[in-house]
């Protein structure tokens, strides 16, 4: 395949757009950072662990000789929410936030626990809603233009067997961009979503495509181009949205996932899980934060 990602824009695109990414340093949210800073913006990211924060800021200003600031959040609680959102503006306001934090694990719904439950939901929903209303807030008092991107899933959309509460709360995050969409658009205010297919990373993807669920099949064979995604396609769609040619683009939710939703959402997939013994179950079940 071939990479156009230097052709497709200009190097400075994103000058003097200010980024705060939540969860900006694993996975998905490290590879949409790392191409807004190589288009020119200023980037902000945060999550739980100080030490990731800063190796992916050293990794950026070593590879890419830029400065990523770097605040240490949990995106469940509002107070801490709203003093990170005070330290960052202190120095300027934020003109995207990308709420990009997610937490996900397979399970029988049935067996699930309340607190297994709220630890799903209460980073995707809530925290996705803490972020959105501060920096809102602020946006609109200052009569200051905006962006909010969120990333999603395809369970928002058509619901996901075995990960119930992300697909509730990815659903009430679209929910949240639409509504939002109508309500803030005569500030200035946009609200865009992105919805993934397969795009593998270290984390997620071994927690939620163990072999046991892909089963004897290759991953591609569920997806219409017989390929999974590339991060950078992905990075590419992240800075078309936010950048002044997606103006006129409010309350959508862009699919990129090379035709897998079309191809069927849960498949045989589905059906390979629903004859899983119960050891199988065990033995995926999440391993207890350190934090």
């Amino acid at each position: 395949m071939t990479d156009t990602r230097m052709s497709m824009y200009r190097s400075d695109l994103l000058s003097g757009k200010r980024i705060l990414i939540t969860g900006g340093g694993t996975g998905l949210g490290k590879s949409i950072g790392k191409r807004y800073v190589e288009l020119g913006a200023d980037l902000v990211i945060c999550g739980r662990r100080r030490e990731v924060l800063e190796q992916t800021a050293k990794e950026f200003k070593d590879t890419l000789g830029v400065t990523v600031e770097t605040h240490v959040c949990d995106v469940r609680d509002a107070k801490t929410v709203e003093s990170m959102m005070d330290a960052i503006w202190a120095t300027g306001p934020l003109d995207v936030l990308l709420n990009n934090a997610a937490g996900n694990f397979l399970a029988r719904t049935e067996r699930l626990s309340t607190r297994a439950f709220d630890a799903v939901v209460d980073i995707v929903l809530k925290g996705s809603a803490y972020c959105t209303m501060d920096v809102g807030r602020r946006w609109i008092d200052a009569g200051h233009k905006g962006t909010v991107m969120q990333i999603l899933t395809q369970s928002a959309m058509t619901g996901m067997p075995f990960t119930v509460p992300s697909a509730m709360a990815k659903a009430g995050a679209l929910a949240m961009i639409r509504s939002l969409a109508v309500e803030w658009g005569p500030y200035g205010i946009r609200t865009v979503g992105v919805v993934p297919g397969p795009f593998p990373t270290e984390g997620a993807w071994s927690r939620l495509m163990p072999q046991e669920r892909i089963g004897q099949a290759p991953i591609e064979q569920g997806v219409a181009l017989r390929r999974v995604g590339e991060h950078h396609e992905l990075a590419d769609l992240c800075v078309y949205l936010i950048s002044e040619s997606a103006a006129f683009i409010t309350g959508e939710a862009v699919v990129i996932d090379g035709g897998r939703w079309l191809q069927g959402t849960a498949g045989a997939s589905a059906y390979n899980m629903q004859q899983w013994p119960d050891s199988t179950w065990e033995s995926l079940k999440p391993k207890k934060s350190k934090e």
